[in-house]
């Protein structure tokens, strides 16, 4: 089983030029992303969150369910959901602006233990910023990884949301010795500065680092470095690529036998290329649809 854990949001996404063209209701979130990506892909998946009890909310459960992700470990609320409006640039790419006061998903709190039979738990973007949930998606993440369970983190940075640029750094340095595998986009590197070797160092196994149509390079702990070409395809948008990879990746991993520490140093130059490969051709098929639309497993073909 792999948990996911963060946010549900509802995006408002363009379907035209302008600043009010024709905004459409899209379920999102980079962490819901992530639960739904897996669940298409075939990987046992939970999702661990806190959504609101209204229709936003409801429609969000029922996008995981048919994805056949477990919902039993999202807590309710009668807060609002979390808005986020998207905006397109003309290469596909989104940047966001987020409406989060007094939302449903701020109101996380750390479970008791996580589900019977977790193998790993993913973390990321907005819940690890807003708080009070932020706090307790911490708490989450530091405990698992001291019960051994492989730790997946992707800060999918939002500028907008963090107040406090240096601190936010600070914190993301001080998860870092709780991170199995980091994954983040080289926009989000350059925003947090530092250098895969000094994230490695101090604590995860391997760092992925995603280049847009560039494709995907991993560094490992062992001071190797490999990388694959972006799969060619026509974009509509980006919303939902990364995601994608982190599902890729946990998938991969899953089915490689590699979900742990010690199975991403043994992967080598042909597993890494294959896991790698994979991710890029599932991200691919998500930038070929409107807004965040997962592959399932035969859309992507064998890892």
């Amino acid at each position: 089983m792999i948990v996911v854990a963060g946010e549900a949001l509802i995006d408002l996404v363009p379907q035209g030029t302008g600043a009010l063209a024709g905004l459409q209701p899209a379920l999102g979130g980079g962490p819901y992303n992530t639960a739904v990506a897996l669940g298409r892909l075939g990987s046992p998946t939970a999702f661990c969150s806190r959504t609101s009890q209204d229709a936003f909310g409801e429609a969000l459960l029922d996008g995981l369910r048919k994805a056949d992700v477990d919902v039993s470990s999202v807590q309710r609320g009668t807060e609002p959901t979390t808005l986020a409006v998207a905006t397109i640039d003309a290469h596909g790419s989104a940047a966001y602006s987020f409406y989060v006061d007094g939302t449903a998903d701020r109101l996380f709190t750390a479970p008791v233990a996580l589900p019977a039979g977790t193998r790993a738990v993913s973390f990321g973007t907005c819940s690890l910023v807003l708080e009070p949930g932020a706090t307790a998606y911490e708490s989450l993440m530091r405990t698992a990884s001291a019960q051994g369970v492989f730790t997946a983190l992707d800060p999918n940075i939002r500028a907008g949301l963090i107040p406090d640029a240096d601190a936010y750094r600070a914190r993301f340095r001080s998860w870092l010795p709780s991170v199995s595998l980091l994954k983040l986009s080289e926009e989000d590197a350059e925003w947090l500065g530092g250098t895969p070797r000094e994230w490695l160092a101090a604590g995860p196994a391997a760092v992925v680092i995603t280049r847009g149509g560039a494709g995907l390079t991993a560094f490992t702990g062992e001071g190797a470095e490999y990388s694959v070409p972006g799969a060619k395809v026509d974009v509509v948008d980006t919303i939902g690529a990364g995601d994608t990879v982190n599902a890729a990746l946990l998938h991969g991993l899953t089915v490689m036998d590699a979900l742990s520490s010690e199975g991403l140093s043994a992967l080598g130059a042909e597993g890494w290329t294959r896991l790698l490969s994979f991710a890029a051709r599932a991200a691919a098929i998500t930038c070929s649809r409107a807004g965040a639309e997962p592959p399932y497993a035969r859309e992507v073909g064998e890892i």
